[in-house]
């Protein structure tokens, strides 16, 4: 039970998102519930109606101590409001923000009487400083409860001394490891890293953080209040508090930890992301100097970090991907998606059972075909190997596995396509195979069955011409490793009902993918984009550049790997396969080196059977560790053997123009022709689902960046001097012209 003080007595801001009830027992209950939105964000008002809540909790003498909780189901504090810091325009505005944040927190350190945080839901960002600031922590021990510091993935820093707090209760390394990656920690974890003080059922959540709450104000001594470490049982030692002992309490230990963070940092980055650089320095002065420097060092780069240029890219990002989880890939909002509760996954082969593992991690039922038991098998192996994974990270319990599996069902005949809403097809690339599987569904399902197919070339109309009902069939997309990769691209022709295409894209937000919409076309968007950014970079290596060299090149522009490893990850003989079909569709502009044929006559088909640019195996083995590329491939080609660690007979500028501006060329083409819905859902399949660096933006974006005209003097350039593969789109000939940035 507890006994409100009087609302109408309140400041008209404790009105606003926090607010205060006193217990029977003298316990303030502080909620925090931004009015109207979803979620809590710390929003701009949050300091000064911090700093009269704890006016009202120092001052009262009928409140003992406090717990900080939320207004929210399921969220505690998800971060700052991030349209507040996109609007921010100076480095000086953003730095006055940080130190503004500083005084805030402290307000929390230095209350007279303890405040502890009652978490259940996700405490992001700044929620997660917050809670650091309180003087203790109960979370809830819910699936929905996280911690993390995830602004590194915005290119920024926490800025409310997060840094600092976690690596005072749980060392250096933690702190960097959380800082640097942003990712998440679990209840679990953070009480084994002593950032929660204790970890109970959530409806017992507020009671426990209460009770603990008045056994800090019992504590002679007053701030900071801090609850006493768990007694340890018996002399055993404790790995982890040697390794913090001899890494992070000693000089040459700190130096260590530290160039070590430093020397991954800039393996991982290549220097394009700032914000990781900075997360290191604060937690190095804290180290050296103590928190006090600390501050002002995190001050200063934060607000040099809010208006940089990566920053503003990846919260354009963020925003964009934010309005898609809105986004029923419809115009017309009455159209509704359909319900689905059972899915027919047709070929069980590495892409098949990554598509039935999202769909059963998202609680659909799955029946998995394929061609013959042991290609069943194959597949309910890739399955449970993602599982058992997820429960060697203790990411799900073994129970929770065989809650998935349980709705997994196999057969090699069409028995259960009659109960299935939707129908996934990843067989073969060939459309009288496709074709073929349309006939057996519609044959054997029910009459308004969705038929899905993953092709990723062949257009969805001549795939749906074999179907009685054409508006029944969607194309969807899906990227390999299924399970890691986070986009969906979903294709509809022009007779796809809306209704069938929100169901699609209803489905994939469920499996839990970033999912863009576009119209039908030979290779859709990702394909099709990737196609000229891999020739180009066949055509380069038929001019003399070594694999190494290209692939280094386009590395060292920001994109995950390069395009001949991709190459080769894709596979030689489907590149080679797709290869005439976009020449058919679109001329000489896709028409790849000589190269190509000369590979796939040699049965190099790339990873899949250890024949490609790269060696893999026991010859990789060989080699050492790395990467290394095999040099059979030049004789194949008709070459002599480069030096790979020579400087190249094409400079890296023009290796990473020509292949990225050959992409960023073809998307313009896509964008001009209506494959696209607008440059969004361009830049969104670009980065999630072929790796653009997204410190870059995505094509559209980069194209504003650098300005239209740059960018088509730069393509005319190459036409004049390789000819028709650099044709310049004509949506960027007519940006070019007008001046208008694409993202109007």
């Amino acid at each position: 039970m507890t006994t409100t003080f009087n609302q109408a007595a309140q400041a008209p801001a404790e009105r606003g998102p926090l607010s205060l009830d006193v217990r029977p027992d003298g316990v303030a209950v502080v909620t925090y519930d931004v009015p109207g939105e979803a979620v809590n964000t710390l929003k701009p008002t949050f300091a000064g109606d911090l700093e009269r809540i704890t006016a009202r909790i120092a001052g009262d003498p009928l409140i003992k101590a406090a717990i900080l909780v939320s207004g929210k189901a399921d969220t505690w504090i998800a971060g700052a409001d991030i349209d507040m810091l996109k609007s921010v325009t100076t480095a000086a505005q953003a730095e006055a923000i940080c130190r503004a944040g500083h005084e805030a927190v402290l307000r929390i350190v230095r209350s007279p009487k303890p405040i502890v945080a009652a978490i259940h839901g996700a405490a992001l960002g700044g929620g997660l400083e917050v809670a650091l600031a309180c003087h203790a922590r109960v979370l809830s021990d819910d699936r929905k409860t996280l911690l993390g510091l995830p602004e590194v993935q915005l290119g920024l820093l926490p800025g409310i001394n997060g840094l600092q707090r976690l690596a005072e209760r749980a060392g250096l390394q933690a702190a960097l490891d959380h800082g640097l990656t942003g990712k998440n920690m679990r209840p679990s974890k953070a009480r084994q890293l002593g950032v929660a003080d204790d970890v109970v059922p959530a409806a017992i959540l507020h009671e426990t953080a209460a009770a603990l709450a008045l056994k800090l104000a019992r504590v002679e001594g007053g701030p900071p209040f801090r609850p006493a470490p768990a007694a340890k049982k018996g002399p055993k030692l404790d790995p982890a508090a040697l390794t913090r002992l001899a890494l992070e309490q000693n000089p040459i230990g700190r130096a260590v930890l530290f160039q070590q963070a430093q020397k991954k940092t800039r393996e991982k980055t290549g220097g394009h992301y700032p914000a990781p650089e900075r997360i290191i320095e604060v937690l190095r002065t804290y180290a050296e100097r103590g928190f006090e420097a600390s501050k002002d060092v995190e001050a200063r780069a934060f607000g040099e970090l809010v208006v940089s240029s990566t920053a503003h890219r990846l919260m354009e990002i963020f925003f964009a991907t934010t309005a898609m989880k809105k986004d029923t890939g419809v115009d017309d909002p009455s159209v509704q998606p359909r319900k689905v509760e059972k899915i027919a996954m047709l070929g069980a082969g590495l892409m098949g059972a990554g598509i039935a593992y999202v769909s059963l991690n998202a609680g659909i039922a799955v029946r998995l075909k394929d061609r013959d038991d042991a290609s069943l098998g194959r597949g309910l192996k890739v399955v449970t190997d993602i599982l058992g994974e997820r429960v060697k990270k203790k990411q799900i319990t073994a129970l929770e596995r065989d809650q998935k599996l349980a709705l997994l069902t196999t057969t090699t005949d069409t028995s259960g396509l009659r109960g299935a809403d939707l129908v996934i097809e990843a067989v073969f690339e060939d459309l009288a195979v496709k074709h073929a599987v349309v006939r057996e569904v519609e044959a054997n399902g029910k009459d308004d069955l969705i038929f899905a197919s993953n092709t990723s070339s062949i257009p969805i109309a001549r795939i749906a011409a074999a179907s009685r009902r054409p508006e029944n069939v969607v194309g969807m997309h899906y990227f390999s490793p299924v399970h890691k990769m986070p986009l969906l691209e979903v294709i509809r022709t022009e007779r796809t009902s809306p209704e069938v295409v929100a169901t699609a894209v209803a489905v994939g937000k469920r499996q839990g993918k970033t999912v863009i919409v576009v119209n039908d076309g030979v290779g859709f968007y990702t394909s099709r984009i990737l196609g000229p950014y891999m020739n180009e970079a066949s055509w380069l290596l038929a001019e003399g550049v070594a694999i190494e060299q290209v692939d280094r090149a386009l590395v060292a522009w920001g994109w995950p790997v390069g395009p001949l490893a991709l190459l080769d990850e894709v596979g030689i003989d489907v590149a080679a396969h797709v290869g005439p079909i976009m020449i058919e569709a679109f001329g000489d502009r896709m028409s790849p080196p000589p190269t190509m044929a000369k590979l796939v006559s040699d049965d190099r088909k790339g990873r899949k059977n250890e024949r490609g640019m790269y060696l893999y195996g026991a010859a990789a083995r060989k080699k050492g560790k790395g990467k290394h590329a095999d040099e059979s491939v030049y004789a194949v080609l008709g070459l002599p053997v480069p030096k790979a660690k020579d400087k190249p007979p094409v400079p890296v500028e023009e290796i990473q123009m020509r292949c990225s501006l050959q992409l960023v060329n073809e998307a313009l083409h896509c964008l001009g022709e209506g494959i696209l819905r607008g440059p969004r859902d361009g830049d969104i399949g670009a980065i999630f689902g072929l790796g653009f660096p997204p410190f870059r933006g995505g094509p559209f974006r980069y194209v504003d960046s650098l300005g239209a005209a740059e960018v088509l003097r730069r393509i005319e350039v190459y036409e004049r001097r390789f000819g028709k593969r650099w044709t310049p789109a004509p949506a960027l000939v007519e940006a070019a012209r007008t001046g208008k940035p694409l993202y109007a």
